[in-house]
């Protein structure tokens, strides 16, 4: 489904993907960790065309999408969703109005449709009779479920998720959990699922990348990850404060040697 290749993006002097490789198969929910700054949510700005790519090759259902014009794009856009880390809804909009925005801008649909499908969409993620509420009476957990309302009345393919579960209690973060799961059981879509929240990546992964350097250090099942011998991954999935990745970085505890 998605076939990523020797990418490459630089900003400024900072290399953030160097080489990076990573295949995700049709219907697979593909798990990406790694500490803040190593290129995971640039991976998924890459692959909606939100940034470009310096050179390399992305590939979705055989399709090389990096020489895609804006138009071209906004078409291929249509059949992926995107889940914002902090929702992304805009404030002036309510609620059923956020969550419909895609269909009224993009689809030639009539209101009762619209209506309906922002009614089953808010379903799915376990809200009702929210439509008329503001963003700003919205609890953090309830702003990424309607996040995830909106992509899923687009009916995507893909559905790309960072940190879904970050400034959530641990009760919604379990709903997200199971919803990510659900969606890809009920409706077989596609999944990147970015995310520093261990509990939740053996959960809903299928399998799990780890990125360290901009580049792909390891990619397999969770059990496979949990079991690696690789100092880098286990220090991350432990939480280590010493370790490979702080001797890398000159720091412990904040400070520079």
């Amino acid at each position: 489904m998605i076939e990523i290749r020797n990418l490459y993006k630089v900003f400024g002097t900072k290399m953030v993907l160097n080489n990076l490789s990573l295949t995700v198969r049709r219907g697979e929910t593909k798990v990406v960790i790694g500490r803040s700054g190593v290129g995971k949510t640039v991976l998924l700005r890459n692959i909606v065309g939100l940034v470009r790519p310096d050179s390399g090759s992305i590939k979705i259902n055989g399709v090389e999408v990096t020489n895609l014009n804006e138009k071209e794009y906004n078409r291929l856009r249509m059949e992926i969703g995107m889940v914002f880390q902090g929702g992304a809804l805009f404030d002036s909009m309510n609620v059923g109005e956020n969550v419909g925005f895609v269909l009224n801008e993009f689809m030639s649909l009539d209101k009762k449709t619209v209506q309906e499908k922002v009614r089953d969409a808010l379903a799915l993620v376990g809200l009702k009779d929210v439509e008329d509420m503001m963003p700003s009476q919205l609890s953090g957990g309830m702003k990424k479920r309607v996040s995830l309302a909106r992509v899923l009345c687009m009916e995507p393919h893909i559905i790309l998720y960072d940190e879904p579960t970050t400034g959530v209690d641990p009760i919604t973060a379990a709903a997200i959990n199971n919803l990510i799961i659900e969606l890809r059981n009920k409706l077989k879509v596609t999944s990147i699922v970015v995310t520093h929240d261990m509990n939740s990546a053996y959960q809903v992964a299928d399998s799990i990348a780890m990125f360290y350097k901009g580049q792909v250090i390891a990619d397999g099942t969770p059990d496979e990850i949990k079991n690696s011998q690789h100092p880098v991954i286990q220090q991350f999935i432990h939480g280590e404060a010493h370790g490979p990745v702080t001797e890398d970085e000159n720091l412990v505890f904040g400070h520079v040697k």
